[in-house]
């Protein structure tokens, strides 16, 4: 997965490309679909959520440009995959879920695993988490309409903040840096994620 998958398509941070081999994606997604896990491809966790393709896990996280004394906070727990490799190269981990099954299935797989740096939050993502922020880099795994407010200034001065930015259905991941507290977006490549839903976000109808 890692050869074919990352490193051949262009992947090269080295840190990036360790984490992803360190963690075992396989016990990330559900039992029926484990013979899958390691395929080129998202695939469902439950209540209508994914664990995103290895490549696009891969690119958002060489995209934040992370050091290893870095506070990251990521938007969207899912299964917990993300988060463990986010936490394979950063010293802390925020994550917040909106769906309670699924932040307490993460939790217990991640403790399991051994990852005392990730800290789970069930809530509304949309909004961020203000109680420990600032931080060096956030990342959103669902689609917004636009960029938070609240995640934006909750990023530290040159922080980084990847997100996937349209409409429910397509987006364009998008990376948003603050400088001397202004947002400088650059847009990366069209991507599908399922929708952030929130406040900040897309509401539970169509709007």
């Amino acid at each position: 997965m890692v050869e074919e998958q990352i490193v051949f398509r262009g992947i090269k941070s080295q840190q990036v490309i360790s984490a992803m081999l360190k963690v075992p994606r396989h016990l990330f997604v559900p039992l029926s679909l484990r013979y899958e896990a390691y395929g080129d491809y998202p695939l469902p966790v439950g209540e209508g959520q994914t664990i995103s393709q290895p490549y696009m896990v891969a690119e958002m996280t060489a995209d934040l440009e992370l050091k290893s004394e870095d506070k990251v906070l990521e938007i969207g727990t899912g299964s917990g995959y993300q988060s463990a490799v986010l936490a394979e190269i950063v010293k802390k981990v925020f994550t917040i879920e909106k769906i309670v099954s699924l932040a307490n299935k993460a939790e217990l797989l991640l403790q399991k695993l051994g990852y005392k740096n990730v800290f789970i939050e069930v809530g509304d993502g949309s909004q961020g988490l203000q109680a420990h922020a600032p931080y060096d880099g956030i990342l959103v795994t669902a689609g917004a309409p636009q960029i938070p407010e609240p995640l934006f200034k909750q990023l530290k001065e040159e922080g980084r903040l990847i997100i996937p930015i349209g409409d429910r259905i397509f987006q364009t991941l998008t990376k948003v840096k603050k400088i001397k507290g202004k947002l400088i977006k650059e847009k990366l490549f069209d991507c599908m994620f399922v929708p952030l839903l929130g406040t900040y976000g897309w509401r539970n109808g169509s709007e």
